[in-house]
C-alpha cells in the first residue's frame, strides 16, 4: 500500500473522515509554510496538499490565484520548495500531496520530476490540467515509484467518465464539489450527495470532497453525505497571508482544529 492509501486505511478502520487543508508554498515565505505544515500536522490534519505557485493557475480562485502571485514575485520556484519540503517531512505524521499544473511536470520530464519530488518526501499528486486521456503517462510510472496520483472528478462528468476516473484515480479520488474554480462558498450545493453515492457506486476507493469548503459546518455536511475526506483551501490561504507570519500561524491552527472537530463530532 502506497503512504495515501494506508492513511486511509487506518481513518476507515477508526470510521473517521480525513481532514486535508491546502497552503501555497512560499506566501508569505517558504520559512512560514514550513512552519505551517508542522502547524496544521499538529492541528488535525491528516493530510496536507501543497500547492506549487504556478504563473497559469486555472483552477485556483482569486484567493489562491493571488497567494501565487506573491510567492513568484519573491522568486519562489518549484526546486526552493522541494528543497524546503525535503527539510520539513521528516518531522511530520501527515503525507504531502503536491498541487501542481502538468507543464512544470512535462518540463522537466515526468520521471525526472517523479524522482524529484519522491527524494523530497512527497506521498502524492494532484494535476488539475491533467487530461484522462493522457493520465497513464504520469499514472504508470508514478505507481512504480510509490506516489499516487490523485485524479478530479467535476460535477459536470458523464456517468462514463466518472467511472473511468475512479478505475483510474490512485490514493483516493478527488470530487469537485462545484462547477468553476476553487474559492470559499457560503453553502455546500446539495448534488455533491448524489455524486458521491454515484462514484461510491463504481469504486470503493476513498472519496475527497474540494473546492468550496470555508465553515466546519460544511466539512461536517460532506463528511455526513459519505465523504472519506475534507478538502479545505482558500480559507487556510486566506487566514495565513493575513497579519504577521505568526499571527497566520495561530490562525490556521484553531481554523484546522475546529473543522477536525466538527468531522469527529458528527
Amino acid at each position: 500500500m502506497t503512504v495515501i492509501s494506508d492513511c486511509f486505511e487506518t481513518l476507515k478502520q477508526n470510521r473517521k473522515c480525513a481532514l486535508i487543508p491546502f497552503i501555497t508554498a512560499g506566501d508569505p515565505d517558504l520559512e512560514t509554510t514550513a512552519a505551517a505544515l508542522q502547524t496544521l500536522d499538529r492541528s488535525g490534519a491528516d493530510i496536507i496538499e501543497l500547492g506549487v505557485p504556478y504563473s497559469d493557475p486555472l483552477a485556483d480562485g482569486p484567493v489562491i490565484q493571488a497567494a501565487a502571485t506573491r510567492a513568484l514575485e519573491r522568486g519562489i520556484t518549484l526546486d526552493k520548495v522541494l528543497e524546503m519540503v525535503k527539510a520539513t517531512t521528516p518531522s511530520l505524521r501527515s503525507p504531502i500531496i503536491l498541487f501542481t499544473y502538468y507543464n512544470p511536470i512535462l518540463n522537466r520530464g515526468i520521471e525526472n520530476f517523479l524522482q524529484q519530488i519522491t527524494t523530497a518526501g512527497v506521498a502524492g499528486l494532484v494535476v488539475p490540467d491533467l487530461p484522462l486521456e493522457e493520465a497513464a503517462n504520469l499514472l504508470e510510472p508514478a505507481a512504480k515509484i510509490g506516489i499516487d496520483v490523485i485524479l478530479l472528478v467535476a460535477p459536470t462528468s458523464s456517468a462514463e467518465r466518472i467511472a473511468a476516473i475512479a478505475h483510474a484515480s490512485q490514493g483516493f479520488i478527488y470530487l469537485v464539489s462545484v462547477t468553476g474554480v476553487t474559492g470559499m462558498r457560503s453553502q455546500m450545493e446539495s448534488r455533491v450527495s448524489d455524486l458521491l453515492q454515484q462514484i461510491r457506486s463504481v469504486t470503493d476507493k476513498p472519496i475527497g470532497v474540494g473546492f468550496g469548503i470555508s465553515q466546519p459546518e460544511q466539512a461536517q455536511q460532506v463528511k455526513n453525505w459519505g465523504a472519506d475526506a475534507a478538502i479545505v483551501g482558500s480559507a487556510f490561504v486566506k487566514r495565513l497571508s493575513e497579519g504577521t507570519s505568526q499571527q497566520g500561524l495561530d490562525e490556521i491552527a484553531s481554523f484546522c482544529q475546529s473543522l477536525k472537530q466538527a468531522i469527529v463530532s458528527s
